[in-house]
């Protein structure tokens, strides 16, 4: 019965996780669909009604996501909305995250009792507590370290589009032109970033908020730099050509140190592997032949 409910739990927790990730896919996909068939189809009357997967599961999110902030109190709706934001998951709600931690948490929880109830009582709270920790805390975990990973690649990609849209100002075009020919020109975090922000622009938000709040989603020394150096250029009309190029090779030169940098804490890393399993195996070759011939020596 306890395999069976951990089951069901991870398996409803793994659900919600899997719609955490696919929204933004799936809202793109009915997005185009709908584009498609405008003009073809009208409206009889009524209104469209939610699909089954939200009646169904809206109910039990909101049920699940009630009981993680009865758990930790602390939580801060506006701060994991920030943590999505950076891990470019802009689509999904808290409620959605907070309903995958307590499902994964639950299934975590009747997992370590099923494992506890085969072994002794030490071993048994141990796996209780490891489980149930590992199965609340893992989602968040997950999507922090999403968001590290996107900072990383937009910090990676800035030179690059920053040069791309010095040439194109320097070309002649505006900057708002330039950022729509780097979207056409160039994918990843870093363009999803300024197609929001252009967007944004474009349905009537000034060129500075637009900026800020793509540095706010992005928390990466670089693009705050960057937006700085954009929003003074514009309130004092400095030439944007001349500027983009030297923030493209500051970002380059900055990119350039943090490569350096990883590449000298290399060393380092590799010492606890090379210690705990090369140096082991080099003395079992080296010394192990010496051991036997001593062995037999002593055995006559």
């Amino acid at each position: 019965m306890l395999l069976f409910l951990a089951i069901v739990c991870l398996g409803t927790a793994a659900f919600f996780l899997g719609e955490v990730v696919t929204a933004p896919s799936r809202e793109r996909r009915t997005l185009l669909t709908r584009a498609a068939r405008y003009g073809q189809m009208r409206v009889i009357h009524g209104r469209e009604l939610p699909k089954f997967r939200e009646r169904a599961l809206a109910p039990l999110i909101a049920k699940l996501s009630r009981l993680t902030l009865r758990i930790n109190p602390k939580t801060n709706l506006d701060a994991i909305s920030i943590k999505l934001a950076m891990a470019g998951m802009r689509t999904t709600s808290p409620s959605a995250l907070l309903a995958a931690r307590a499902g994964f948490g639950i299934g975590g929880l009747i997992l370590g009792l099923l494992l506890a109830s085969s072994s002794s009582a030490q071993t048994g709270l141990m796996a209780v507590l490891l489980f149930t920790i590992v199965g609340f805390f893992g989602p968040s975990y997950w999507v922090t370290l999403k968001g590290r990973r996107r900072q990383d690649a937009v910090s990676a990609d800035l030179p690059d589009a920053l040069d791309l849209l010095a040439v194109s100002v320097e070309a002649g075009l505006g900057f708002d032109g330039a950022i729509q020919k780097l979207t056409e020109h160039m994918e990843g975090p870093l363009i999803d970033e300024f197609e929001l922000a252009l967007g944004e622009m474009r349905v009537g938000e000034s060129r500075s908020e637009a900026l800020k709040g793509m540095a706010e989603r992005v928390p990466a020394q670089e693009m705050a730099s960057f937006v700085r150096a954009i929003v003074q250029a514009d309130q004092l009309g400095i030439s944007l050509g001349r500027l983009l190029r030297v923030q493209a090779t500051d970002a380059r030169l900055k990119r350039q140190a943090a490569a350096e940098e990883k590449a000298m804490k290399a060393p380092i890393k590799m010492l606890f592997p090379l210690v705990m399993f090369i140096f082991p195996a080099m003395f079992i070759v080296i010394l192990g032949p010496a051991f036997l011939g001593l062995g037999k020596l002593f055995a006559l």
